[in-house]
């Protein structure tokens, strides 16, 4: 028998991880709109750009080789981040394919903490370590409320066992057996 404080618990449990999609989600969309409205950083050269901040960190980055061959072509790596992070952004908002979304995103925090941040001192200070934890629940856990995900699994469940998707043929088991 289930009380209600059983209830609330599971339900609490269900809704848990909606607030740090909400804030992954929104601030990696945040993230790909700031860029795309910089007229700076989409540059190879100038102050601001995303060129000067690759020289910047080259010698301090974890990876110094990845920033190196990263700045060969500094635009192109600027609008792959930007496209990354929309994608990442708006997979966790609606809740669609969040496990490979966190994933790129936790991949994208990786990367950035690897280059851009790895010179923090104190660790701590950082933000895109925690970014890359934060990122580590939706990989393992999925959305399992208010999602997309949730909603394509409950379809898939509610469908019976035996029945195929449209188009599909059936052999015919009338021909198949001998007579």
């Amino acid at each position: 028998m289930t009380t209600p404080s059983t209830d609330l618990r599971t339900r609490a449990a269900e809704y848990a991880l909606l607030p740090l999609r909400l804030f992954l989600g929104i601030t990696f969309v945040y993230a790909w709109l700031d860029k795309l409205t910089d007229a700076a950083f989409l540059s190879a050269t100038g102050d601001g750009s995303i060129g000067q901040q690759m020289e910047a960190v080259r010698d301090s980055a974890a990876l110094p080789a990845l920033v190196e061959l990263s700045s060969q072509s500094p635009v192109a790596l600027g609008m792959a981040m930007a496209l990354g992070e929309l994608a990442v952004g708006l997979g966790a908002l609606a809740g669609l394919l969040t496990r490979i979304a966190a994933l790129g995103g936790a991949l994208i925090s990786l990367s950035l903490w690897l280059t851009v941040s790895w010179q923090t001192t104190p660790y701590y200070y950082g933000n895109d370590l925690v970014y890359l934890v934060a990122w580590l629940p939706l990989i393992l856990a999925g959305a399992p409320a208010l999602s997309l995900d949730a909603l394509l699994h409950r379809r898939r469940a509610r469908r019976p066992s035996g029945s195929r998707r449209a188009g599909s043929v059936r052999p015919n088991r009338a021909a198949a057996s001998p007579s």
